[in-house]
């Protein structure tokens, strides 16, 4: 596979996804319900205006291919996995915002201070992340002890220490403006919460920190190939394929592989990143792990 080899109007590659995992994760969404009273259900219909706006449920449809992998019970698993969508969809609310990205399409749909008003959206977004924490603690996957070192995970790979401190870097300038700097930031930012996706399953399931290593090793290189495509599709995207502006990056000034690199080597560090993924893969699971596999392959072909 070579990431952006079509010609304009090229139909894209068919790469198999995980689409019966999937499933599973849109199931399990639609079910959940955030309000118990009359007085807050305009929170509820924001929080599920966004969260029930589609895409390929990524984060959490690889936590379920992980259990898959390490026969852990996918109904164990299912919360977790859909708490990591709660976590994406409110950071993805709270980036939209005028003070952030200002941006109004998202998916496809007026982005959620479009739709609600920016108050709204702010407290959906709180809502989210708050509900993610409540969603797992309620109905634990693992044991006790093992659930707890999951939430533990995912606290510190959405916080200052992950995912939040990546978007201040990002906004404020401070990363070091060296490649090494450049890949910290989006480390953070995309990394950290994509690579939770994996190592959370693990902790959930008890695995010992030499069985984790060469999963996290995978899920670290997924996560820089996720934010090299991102940033490929950003200039040669459509809002179409998107269901978001394109050239969002741009127009912001924010640094990115292709700004700091020009497109044709963001495609090699693509390349190189997506063999990266696959030869820690095997290494994590010399008998096979066909949806994480699955999983990588669509991440590198992705047009949207």
């Amino acid at each position: 596979m070579e990431l952006g080899a079509r010609s304009q109007g090229e139909a894209a590659p068919s790469v198999a996804y995980p689409d019966e995992l999937r499933a599973l994760v849109e199931g399990h969404l639609r079910e959940l319900r955030f309000s118990s009273e009359a007085g807050t259900s305009g929170l509820e219909e924001a929080m599920r205006y966004s969260l029930l706006a589609g895409g390929k449920r990524i984060r959490p449809v690889l936590a379920l291919a992980t259990a898959r992998a390490i026969d852990f019970p996918l109904d164990a698993a299912l919360p977790l996995a859909c708490a990591l969508e709660l976590i994406h969809t409110y950071s993805l609310i709270h980036d939209d915002l005028p003070a952030m990205d200002d941006d109004e399409l998202r998916r496809g749909r007026p982005t959620c201070h479009v739709a609600f008003g920016e108050d709204v959206a702010i407290l959906a977004g709180d809502g989210l992340y708050a509900e993610a924490f409540r969603h797992v603690l309620s109905q634990p996957g693992g044991s006790a002890p093992c659930t707890l070192r999951a939430m533990a995970e995912l606290a510190a790979a959405t916080g200052v220490g992950g995912m939040v401190g990546g978007q201040y870097l990002d906004v404020s300038g401070a990363a070091a403006t060296d490649a090494a700097g450049l890949r910290h930031l989006h480390e953070l930012k995309t990394g950290r919460l994509i690579a939770a996706s994996v190592d959370c399953v693990l902790l959930m399931a008890g695995r010992p920190e030499h069985d984790r290593m060469g999963y996290r090793r995978f899920a670290g290189e997924l996560g820089v190939l996720f934010q090299i495509v991102d940033d490929i599709l950003d200039v040669t995207g459509t809002d179409a394929a998107l269901g978001k502006p394109q050239g969002s990056d741009q127009r912001h000034g924010k640094r990115t592989y292709v700004s700091e690199f020009g497109l044709p080597r963001a495609r090699e560090l693509a390349a190189e990143s997506y063999a990266g993924a696959g030869q820690a893969l095997q290494r994590a699971a010399p008998a096979g792990a066909p949806e994480l596999q699955q999983i990588t392959d669509f991440i590198y072909t992705r047009t949207s």
